[in-house]
């Protein structure tokens, strides 16, 4: 636990951050002590990453204070920020592969001896940054010959190099199985002794109430609270993360989602589904005429689960049945072929084709599957654009107008009639009402509705829960990239989703 809580080694105070039309931050206080694990969670747009980003240079603030071990800093750059102690371990392994393990530990600061690298000295001094972190390999390999979790050690032995007081580290188990998670809270738990203050950015539940001695929850830019993890119940922290009330969320009635039993054949099957290190293992089944829910916190595996369906990542374990036979799908165009349709949850990255008109980004999946060599005619283009513009109510101008140009619900449109001009069974939609307005969310939700009853199968991801009750008539519900529990009937409440997510037996 934190050794000295009455001299925080960090001190943020009223940090205000703006982009062009959206608010990152504002008014945010965080404090970190001297030995401790501060978890810093949120959902998507929450703010996390941006404070981080503040914190070490990456972006200016508009406002806040920052004190570091008493002391104001205000670094405008990384070096900067490591020059005061701040040293940050990202995600995603920020290395050099083909470089020697010491290499990596000192690249940027190699010791010389008269105007030449001393190796022999570098050798040393990466034998002892790894000793900090309780590894002892061969430093002269190249870093590509080891694992992950020895790469992620690496980082984080480079991290500590620089006489690091404050250590950050984003999403650092994701790539992590659970015996290489474990040594590395073994790391933690000696810095923590240490006096390290440590913040720690991450979505798996189990793991900050197995190594953090305090929580900060931010929601939309804004400071929901600190806790102590010991004092806070798993199901209040889901609440706090996810905006919703749990004495109201408890109270509310129990309304079951408004849609029939499915009669359709089982269309799809996943049995032991998944990719260690990835998501899994799920099993449940998809029903034609059914909508289907994956619910879950940012990070539990519910965009995983689609990708591995897809074909976008590749399944290592288990087995996908499609209409009742035995399927890999290896890629999206493999997908597409067996009558697959995916709607990603960032629509501007890999959605729409902001440049290109209306038609073209409706005709742009049934173009790829017939192939270059054999064009759509002209007039087929325009039939096709004009029939879903009016079967969705596409509010534009013409097909010709710049999607671009439209509101984020009509760009939604536009990638639904995408994917239902090739006529697909089953229709993957990863947060479809994310950033639009509440009109166009009902007319999507209308949509959905009137595609399940045409006979599609539609697998349905959102963090909002109540669309999730209100919409699905069954809910596979993910923690920590792992199914954790299936709802339907009476116990297919908000209240049964977030107690499911919290890890405690719902109410029937």
């Amino acid at each position: 636990m934190a050794s000295d809580a009455s001299a925080p080694l960090l001190e943020i105070r009223g940090l205000t951050k703006s982009f062009p039309g959206v608010k990152a931050l504002e008014g945010v206080d965080f404090t970190v002590r001297r030995g401790e694990v501060h978890a810093l969670m949120g959902e998507n747009g929450a703010g996390k990453s941006t404070l981080i980003k503040v914190l070490t240079g990456v972006y200016a603030p508009d406002g806040g204070t920052f004190r570091l071990g008493g002391a104001v800093i205000r670094p405008a750059s990384t070096k900067e920020a490591e020059a005061v102690g701040i040293s940050t371990v990202y995600q995603e392994v920020n290395l050099i592969p083909h470089l020697s393990v010491a290499e990596n530990i000192c690249l940027g600061r190699q010791p010389t001896r008269f105007g030449f690298v001393d190796w022999a000295g570098m050798t040393r001094r990466a034998v002892a940054a790894l000793a900090r972190v309780d590894l002892r390999i061969d430093v002269r390999r190249p870093l590509s010959s080891y694992s992950i979790a020895i790469q992620q050690l690496t980082a984080l032995a480079r991290a500590l190099d620089v006489s690091a007081r404050l250590l950050i580290l984003d999403e650092p188990t994701s790539s992590l199985d659970a015996r290489e998670v474990g040594e590395l809270f073994q790391v933690l738990r000696k810095l923590r002794a240490e006096g390290l203050g440590i913040v720690m950015v991450t979505h798996f539940l189990d793991q900050v109430y197995a190594i953090a001695d305090r929580i900060t929850v931010l929601r939309d830019g804004r400071l929901v609270g600190e806790y102590e993890t010991a004092k806070l119940p798993r199901m209040e922290l889901v609440s706090r993360m996810v905006g919703r009330d749990w004495s109201a969320v408890a109270a509310a009635p129990r309304a079951v989602a408004g849609v029939g039993e499915p009669t359709g054949e089982v269309l799809l099957e996943l049995r032991n589904f998944g990719r260690p290190g990835l998501v899994g293992p799920v099993d449940f089944s998809l029903r034609a005429g059914e909508v289907m829910g994956l619910a879950g916190l940012l990070g539990s595996g519910r965009t995983e689960t689609a990708r591995l369906i897809f074909g976008i990542e590749r399944a290592r374990t288990g087995e996908m049945r499609l209409g009742g036979r035995p399927i890999k799908v290896h890629s999206p165009r493999q997908a597409i072929r067996e009558g697959l349709a995916f709607t990603s949850e960032n629509r501007k990255l890999e959605g729409i084709i902001p440049h290109l008109s209306v038609r073209e980004n409706i005709i742009l999946a049934l173009q790829a599957r017939e192939g270059l060599l054999r064009p759509l005619p002209r007039a087929r283009q325009l039939a096709l654009a004009d029939e879903f513009i009016q079967l969705l109510g596409i509010s534009t101008p013409g097909p010709e107008q710049a999607v671009m140009n439209l509101s984020g619900g009509n760009q939604q449109k536009v990638l639904l009639a995408r994917w239902l001009a090739l006529q697909p069974r089953l229709l993957i939609l990863d947060e479809p009402t994310r950033g639009i307005d509440v009109g166009a969310k009902a007319e999507i939700e209308k949509l959905v509705q009137s595609l399940r009853a045409k006979g599609l199968a539609i697998l349905f991801i959102s963090s909002e829960l109540e669309e999730v009750v209100r919409g699905c008539r069954r809910v596979v519900v993910l923690r920590d990239r792992v199914q954790v529990g299936e709802l339907t009937g009476p116990a297919l409440t908000e209240e049964g989703i977030l107690q499911t997510i919290a890890g405690a037996s719902h109410a029937p």
